[in-house]
């Protein structure tokens, strides 16, 4: 008796064991927007005149604060953040940061502002071509995680540009309204009120990513791609790009179990531009094979990967060969597979641009192209799944666009053919088949 009660008190020690090294928790990631620059090269959409706010592009931001409005795509009691100078030429230097809940425009959910600190101090000084993650913050007003009336509502992060930034590091395309304050404005994150915000942008800055605290079973689905999945011609502050479709497919299912986040750049490429830097820019950013690891491998969760890429490459600007795209792809598809044993990556068919009115798209010799791709994404073995977002897409008596998918969302006007507007990014993103994307995912 006395050595079988030994010997279950030792199964009892193992399995108690276990169960305390499986985390309770981890750390999801709940948002991105992949950062590029230096600040102006890009692709916004709905700009606005930002003269006021940066008179200098090289000075960058000068003693003033920033309110970036985002959207996390699953929500918890703790957050962190990460700032990002990667493609800056010196150091900045970020206090007076805050987080809180969006009531509308620049202004704050009373009592919901919590301030956010860096290793245990209130300010960080991030050197070029570095990033760095927030303490963890406490969300009291997220009481319930799971409450579906948090889907869909903003946070509002707000800091200080200590000095002179110098070229900022910026995502272009957010296509959601964000504040800033004057330059030489002084620390304002404190603030819950919009007074000090006066002018707006459709751009982020500095800040490129934003992590969750979740239950061991939650993931991240990664939107890796170009304009196609940045959200060109969708509508302003709608949260109406194929991702965010997706996205609330999947909420309707499995609620609080996953997030989607857009790691979309507008006029990103696979394989071009060969070098990047903030001496030589380029309007897309880092090549996807550059970007890969900020953009990608370093977020928390990953499960799983939807590949949307290509279109760029084969423009008058990139003019790569189908064996270069295809190639990169396996180049990078191997990364991946090696930092993420066991991840689900999905490669997405290239929607057509056949007869753009934009002048670096829409020849016979692109869609042939294109279509070769196509071919390789859908039987080549390198996906675990399909999105085919061409067949969603596409008009089978022309070889373009569907003609009810073209008009432009964003601003309005006749749209150019390679871009789809809200009613075509709704139709991709029901294109997608939600079992290759279910909670069975490995974790």
């Amino acid at each position: 008796m006395r050595a079988g009660a030994c010997l279950i008190m030792a199964l009892m020690t193992v399995i108690s064991s276990s169960a305390a090294a499986q985390p309770a928790e981890k750390w999801v990631t709940s948002w991105t927007g992949s950062v590029q620059g230096p600040y102006p090269i890009g692709n916004p959409s709905a700009q606005p005149d930002l003269r006021f706010p940066f008179p200098s592009a090289e000075g960058g931001a000068r003693d003033q604060s920033f309110r970036l409005i985002v959207r996390p795509d699953l929500w918890g009691r703790q957050v962190r953040l990460r700032f990002s100078n990667a493609l800056g030429t010196k150091p900045v230097t970020f206090d007076g940061v805050y987080v809180g809940l969006q009531l509308g425009a620049a202004t704050l959910v009373p009592a919901s502002n919590q301030p956010v600190s860096f290793a245990g101090t209130r300010s960080t000084t991030v050197a070029p071509g570095l990033s760095v993650w927030s303490d963890s913050v406490g969300l009291p007003f997220v009481r319930d995680p799971a409450a579906p009336e948090l889907l869909g509502r903003k946070l509002a992060v707000s800091f200080h540009i200590a000095g002179e930034s110098g070229p900022m590091t910026w995502h272009a395309k957010a296509l959601t309204t964000s504040y800033l304050t004057a330059p030489g404005g002084g620390a304002k994150g404190a603030a819950e009120d919009e007074q000090n915000f006066r002018f707006s942008t459709a751009s982020w800055y500095f800040l490129d990513a934003l992590d969750m605290l979740a239950p061991a079973e939650a993931y991240t689905i990664v939107a890796f791609g170009d304009s196609i999945t940045d959200g060109t011609a969708s509508t302003m502050n709608g949260d109406d790009r194929w991702p965010d479709v997706l996205a609330r497919r999947l909420h309707a299912i499995y609620g609080n179990k996953l997030a989607v986040v857009n790691a979309g750049i507008g006029g990103n490429q696979v394989v071009g531009p060969p070098k990047y830097s903030p001496q030589e820019p380029f309007p897309g950013g880092p090549s996807a094979k550059d970007r890969l690891d900020r953009d990608v491998l370093s977020l928390s969760g990953v499960a799983a990967i939807i590949w949307l890429e290509g279109i760029n490459d084969f423009s008058k600007n990139g003019n790569a060969s189908v064996e270069a795209v295809e190639m990169g792809m396996k180049e990078i598809v191997s990364r991946i597979r090696t930092k993420f044993p066991g991840v689900r990556i999905i490669g997405a068919t290239l929607t057509s641009a056949l007869g753009s009115t934009n002048s670096n798209h829409g020849s016979a010799e692109q869609d042939a192209k294109r279509k070769a791709l196509n071919e390789f994404i859908r039987t080549g073995g390198l996906f675990d799944g399909v999105a085919d977002f061409d067949a969603a897409t596409i008009d089978p008596k022309t070889g373009g666009m569907q003609a009810e998918f073209v008009p432009e969302s964003t601003t309005g006007g006749p749209g150019d053919k390679l871009h789809p507007n809200r009613v075509g990014y709704l139709a991709m993103g029901m294109a997608i088949d939600l079992n290759l994307l279910a909670p069975t995912l490995p974790k």
